[in-house]
């Protein structure tokens, strides 16, 4: 069994982070946020946004906030010490949240992707949290068990799938799919606050243990509903609704 370490920075109050400004010559309109994560091991890189430069040296597990105007802003990353740069567009909206994450693709010897993952803020139930997993890591499509139930199958890199789950700590493990003995990754205790959710990515590359989870959490608004019916699943912010059972026992409409 392979242990993964966790990396956590809960919300944008972590120590040692710092809030970008606003770029001159940025789209207009209200800002939204941007998390950069560096989730490429053993690399540190650099960050610019719109040609200006954010962070110097930026280490795997980081986690950057920025606030950027609303529109559309290129990402790029280069690797300190000279290497190719990678550069994404992503459309930040007025009021919202995306994590634009650096990363290894499945091939070990592939070079660094970046995907992007919008934050699923909509009102959640009370007594719930959400946790959207991505799959970021070195490793060919897997399966997502929580609490011994696989709930998430069949996710394969830069693809990721969300769930609302009671509030409280799970466990949770990455198992090369179809297999539910020998996880690549955990399993791992992940503490889920009520009225928040968690953005989590798969890092690194099982066969030399380098597998872990770097992770941070943003509050969303309660809206009084009952236990969650479906999880969402897609990759880079597309989306489909898939009918599950809910975790923990159903809850039924008065008169139901």
């Amino acid at each position: 069994m392979r242990i993964g370490s966790v990396i956590v920075a809960g919300g944008l109050a972590c120590a040692g982070l710092v809030v970008g400004p606003l770029p001159s010559g940025a789209a207009g309109g209200a800002p939204g946020s941007v998390q950069v994560v560096q989730a490429v091991p053993g690399e540190v890189v650099a960050v610019h946004v719109d040609g200006r430069a954010v962070r110097g040296r930026v280490p795997e597990g980081t986690i950057v906030p920025l606030t950027l105007r609303a529109g559309r802003h290129v990402v790029a990353f280069t690797p300190v010490g000279g290497g190719e740069t990678r550069r994404t567009s992503v459309r930040v909206l007025a009021g919202g949240s995306v994590d634009v994450v650096l990363h290894r693709p499945a091939a070990v010897a592939g070079l660094p992707v970046v995907s992007s993952y919008r934050t699923p803020r909509r009102s959640i139930g009370p007594g719930k949290a959400r946790v959207l997993v991505a799959h970021t890591a070195t490793v060919a499509p897997a399966d997502v068990r929580v609490d011994g139930r696989t709930i998430f199958t069949n996710i394969a890199n830069g693809e990721f799938a969300e769930a609302d789950v009671p509030a409280g700590t799970h466990r949770v493990a990455l198992y090369a799919t179809g297999r539910t003995t020998d996880p690549l990754l955990g399993p791992i205790s992940v503490d889920l606050a009520p009225a928040t959710v968690t953005m989590v990515y798969a890092v690194g590359r099982p066969s030399n243990g380098s597998m872990k989870v770097i992770a941070h959490t943003a509050q969303v608004q309660p809206d009084g509903t009952v236990a969650p019916h479906a999880i969402a699943a897609g990759e880079a912010g597309l989306a489909a609704d898939v009918p599950v059972r809910p975790f923990g026992p159903a809850v039924l409409p008065l008169g139901g």
